[in-house]
């Protein structure tokens, strides 16, 4: 016979039931992108200059491979996620109160971040302690607090927090839409993605075509049919683009006429591609032993998606003293661990700000961690909303 256990904790394990297998891919797939998103923003130490002169070197093709190959799978696959997760969302909260909770889970952290990435790598550069940059006129200022007509120089990543939140402004429409008018808006949005049209409504277009994709998905049970593909299926598509990508990245100036077209589509499939080898890889941790353990580290994605940058700025440069730059040989074995050396950063940023003041946290990680966190009520929907 199984052992008893106390009352109390029969009552917890009621409360709390054992989370899906999706609830769990959801959790290590966001995990994963945000740890690549680290990759693609790592610090090199050099300049444009000074990395165009190591193009070809062995390590500007390790860079490039981990960056371009796995890296970059993260935006399409958080905004397919987002998109999956508003399909049921709306369905319990009607638009006013879904718009409302997105502006605090998702536009006031980014407006916050960005504000303490201006205070302190824009002071520590004027205080010539780093290498920041200087500030400029007001629509520099605008730009660098609410991404408005560009990413910001110091917090690049959460330009996808402002995209993200305008299709959260249409999502209420676009749920009631048929699923043939979301395909044709996908088809628009891969278009504008491909021509490179700079309407300012939309920095990265591709993310509202991966978003409406989530909403698809969700309708469809596409994202549990994806996550039982065979391995190597999900793995094929992938490797039939790489080599493309590869090729057209080495000889793809040499093609006259559409070569810029030519190759924002094949980077536009790579990346689709590359998020579901990433979906199918999370959904099978999340089967493993591994995936309680990762799932717990996933409780600070979202805060390293908003901090990880501070580190690059403020502490990765002193690691580089030690290691040299990109070119020496100590570089490459930064590189690879940056990920981690900015996971434990945010870990400890969010649990000093969470003794100091839980409702800091809270404000900063849109929910996830503090105050509402840390109340009895909101766990049992910890793993079930997967707030973004």
């Amino acid at each position: 016979m199984s052992r008893m256990l106390p009352p109390d904790t029969q009552a917890r394990r009621m409360a709390q039931p054992p989370l899906l297998p999706i609830s769990q891919t959801i959790g290590i797939a966001r995990l994963i992108c945000i740890l690549g998103i680290v990759w693609v923003h790592g610090w090199t130490g050099l300049g444009g200059d000074e990395m165009a002169a190591l193009a070809g070197s062995a390590q500007h093709v390790m860079r490039w491979t981990v960056v371009e190959l796995f890296g970059r799978s993260a935006v399409p696959l958080l905004s397919v996620v987002a998109g999956w997760l508003v399909a049921q969302s709306l369905v319990k909260r009607g638009p006013r109160l879904f718009l409302g909770g997105k502006a605090r889970t998702v536009l006031l952290p980014m407006l916050l971040w960005n504000a303490i990435a201006l205070l302190l790598v824009v002071g520590a550069g004027g205080l010539g302690l780093i290498r920041a940059p200087l500030p400029g006129d007001m629509r520099w200022l605008a730009d660098n607090l609410l991404n408005l007509t560009r990413a910001g120089d110091i917090n690049v990543q959460t330009s996808f927090l402002r995209d993200l939140f305008v299709c959260m402004l249409v999502a209420p429409w676009l749920v009631r839409l048929r699923s043939r008018c979301l395909l044709a808006i996908a088809g628009g949005a891969a278009l504008w993605t491909i021509a490179g049209w700079q309407l300012l409504v939309l920095l990265r277009p591709g993310i509202l075509l991966f978003f409406v994709t989530g909403i698809l998905a969700r309708r469809h049970g596409l994202a549990e049919r994806m996550g039982a593909l065979a391995f190597w299926r999900a793995a094929l598509p992938f490797a039939l683009i790489v080599p493309v990508k590869i090729w057209l990245s080495v000889h793809g100036e040499g093609i006259a006429g559409y070569h810029v077209e030519l190759v924002a589509t094949v980077d536009l499939l790579a990346r689709a591609t590359a998020a579901l080898l990433v979906w199918r890889s999370a959904m099978a941790l999340a089967r493993r032993g591994i995936g309680a353990w990762l799932l717990g580290l996933e409780r600070y994605a979202f805060f390293l998606f908003c901090s990880h940058l501070l580190f690059m700025w403020l502490l990765a440069p002193a690691v580089g003293a030690v290691t040299g730059p990109m070119g020496s040989t100590g570089w490459p074995l930064f590189f690879l661990v940056q990920p981690a050396l900015a996971l434990g950063f945010a870990i400890l940023l969010a649990r000093l700000i969470e003794v100091v003041s839980p409702a800091a946290a809270d404000l900063l990680s849109g929910g996830r961690l503090g105050r509402q966190a840390a109340s009895p009520a909101a766990r049992p929907l910890a793993h079930a909303h997967w707030k973004l």
